[in-house]
């Protein structure tokens, strides 16, 4: 397993269990003017094992300037959220239609997502707007490297799937935009630049059927927990 941060400076590998991605690093402000800090690339895509992470939050003078923030960045976080909400089923659906047989038919015995890695989304709409802002970051880190991993496979498996990549895309631009509007206001509202991520495992090198059967996994899971995170962040970030 290895152990990451993130930072100004660049990134660190060892051997722990933690991974420690930094938020804002100023360096990268102009590569991504009022839209918040640029979203994270997904370093540990090739990561054979889930590796959970403590939710670190550190304080202090590591933020970037709040002037990266849009005016709207709490309404459009809200509005991502939804967005997401929303689509995730359809993104479901349309993912089993293409795999073919025997997912359309075997739906609940194949794409059952108990056995595999899933951040903990533990919130509710009583715990503290910081927490719950925490547990996003971390939801749809993890979100969207599961998404370059499914993304890839599909580019692979099924190459003339254009409604199915081009909705596998979209979603990972919306999922990369709420990361960016989330680390904003982590910044912004709590002072926080670092947090732990999970990161699920790799299909590489896996099967044809193994990539198809964690892709449908990793979105039934994703229906799931999204429909819950909405409920749950939503009301924090409605307007007064």
């Amino acid at each position: 397993m290895l152990s990451i941060t993130l930072g100004a400076g660049g990134g660190s590998i060892g051997g722990g269990t933690d991974h420690h991605r930094r938020l804002g690093p100023r360096r990268d402000a102009g590569l991504f003017p009022r839209t918040g800090v640029v979203p994270f690339v997904a370093l540990l895509l090739l990561q054979r094992r889930p590796v959970a992470g403590r939710a670190l939050l550190v304080t202090g003078p590591g933020c970037p300037g709040h002037g990266l923030c849009r005016s709207n960045v709490q309404e459009q976080t809200r509005r991502q959220v939804a967005l997401l909400n929303a689509t995730a089923q359809d993104l479901f659906s349309l993912y089993l239609k293409c795999q073919g047989e025997p997912f359309s038919s075997e739906t609940d015995r194949l794409c059952n997502p108990s056995g595999i890695f899933f951040p903990a989304f533990r919130v509710n709409r009583t715990s503290e707007r910081k927490e719950v802002m925490v547990a996003m970051y971390k939801l749809f880190a993890f979100l969207n490297a599961s998404l370059g991993n499914i993304t890839r496979d599909q580019e692979e498996l099924n190459p003339t799937a254009k409604e199915l990549l081009d909705r596998l895309h979209n979603t990972t631009k919306t999922t990369r935009g709420l990361i960016s509007n989330l680390t904003c206001l982590l910044c912004k509202n709590y002072n926080v630049f670092q947090v732990d991520v999970s990161y699920g495992e790799s299909s590489k090198g896996k099967s044809a059927f193994k990539k198809k059967q964690q892709g449908c996994q990793v979105l039934r899971k994703y229906v799931q927990v999204i429909a819950q995170a909405a409920r749950v962040l939503l009301p924090h970030l409605s307007p007064p």
